[in-house]
């Protein structure tokens, strides 16, 4: 195999089987000399893949732990599942991994060939996930179009449905994506109101990079603040919550929301938050975090958590 490019292509793939390549059989798949294989090895090195090699009759060459992650070569079988686990993650607002499957999904689906892409879209039409909390799944297209706008930067369109109901299009400089553990917002500049705004994900459709490069504008406070705050201009409440566990035991989403701080005695800690979820929701939601809790305030949502203890007790049999 003479052309160069290529034949690297082709070792670091076959590099990527978890397997331990002798280099004479590296050299007869590649048809070439075992001192062109070393060369090929040391140019792999030079662009940052890890290759070890081990000396003797069972030795060989492998691809092994770097400090960076290096580019992956995936063949049609993988990129295809890997794209589907991430429109899940993406779209279903996983704990801790939502915004990193946005960012993976969108340079995947950069790359993806058109034929992949319908595999995916085949996939991803012919099952049903079930949602958390009031439903509100977003499209990961949607999301992944949004990403790629934001990396741009470029200038995006999109139909809105506001809260009432009133429909209309929208021009905007994106800035970023923010998920609240239940839901995603755009945090973007709108060009036809010429302030900040933020954007429920789920309720925007026909999202259209326009393909207008801008010079990002300057948000006045970190975008999750910025979400913050104008969620607590909405139909919110503050829910006050006692937990009987460390801070370092409550998740990512929880003290994002709130700094625990200690309540009284031992190693609990009470949290104040922002919420707009229903109360039933986010009291099954505590629930679920399995760190025994008490709600202070407000009364629905200790109304909620008591109903729902009741619910639980009849279903396991209890008197």
């Amino acid at each position: 195999m003479n052309d160069t490019p290529a034949r690297l292509l082709t070792l670091l793939s076959l590099l990527q089987t978890p397997r331990e390549w002798p280099g004479s059989e590296l050299a007869e798949r590649l048809r070439v000399s075992a001192r062109t294989i070393r060369r090929d090895i040391d140019r792999l090195r030079e662009l940052g893949y890890p290759v070890e090699a081990t000396m003797g009759a069972v030795g060989g060459y492998r691809l092994v732990a770097g400090a960076a992650m290096p580019p992956l070569l995936l063949d049609d079988e993988e990129a295809v599942a890997i794209a589907v686990g991430l429109r899940a993650g993406a779209g279903h607002a996983i704990e801790g991994v939502e915004e990193a499957s946005v960012r993976a999904l969108a340079k995947l689906e950069q790359v993806l060939p058109a034929r992949l892409r319908r595999r995916v879209g085949a996939l991803q039409s012919a099952t049903v996930a079930v949602t958390r909390g009031d439903g509100a799944s977003v499209d990961p297209r949607t999301l992944t179009a949004m990403a790629g706008a934001v990396a741009g930067p470029e200038r995006l369109r999109f139909a809105y449905r506001a809260r009432d109901g009133v429909e209309s299009r929208r021009l905007v400089e994106p800035y970023r994506l923010v998920s609240t553990g239940s839901r995603w917002y755009l945090v973007a500049y709108d060009l036809e109101r010429e302030d900040w705004r933020t954007f429920r994900v789920d309720r925007v459709s026909e999202p259209f990079p326009t393909g207008a490069r801008f010079v990002p504008r300057e948000l006045p406070m970190d975008a999750a603040e910025f979400v913050r705050r104008g969620l607590r201009g909405r139909e919110t409440y503050t829910a006050d919550v006692s937990f009987a566990a460390p801070p370092q035991d409550l998740p990512q989403w929880l003290r994002a929301l709130a700094v625990p701080e200690p309540d009284g005695d031992g190693d609990g800690v009470r949290a104040r938050f922002e919420s707009g979820d229903d109360p039933q929701w986010l009291a099954a939601r505590l629930a679920l975090l399995g760190v025994p809790f008490t709600v202070r305030g407000p009364e629905r949502l200790a109304r909620a958590a008591a109903e729902l203890g009741t619910r639980l007790a009849g279903a396991g049999g209890a008197a």
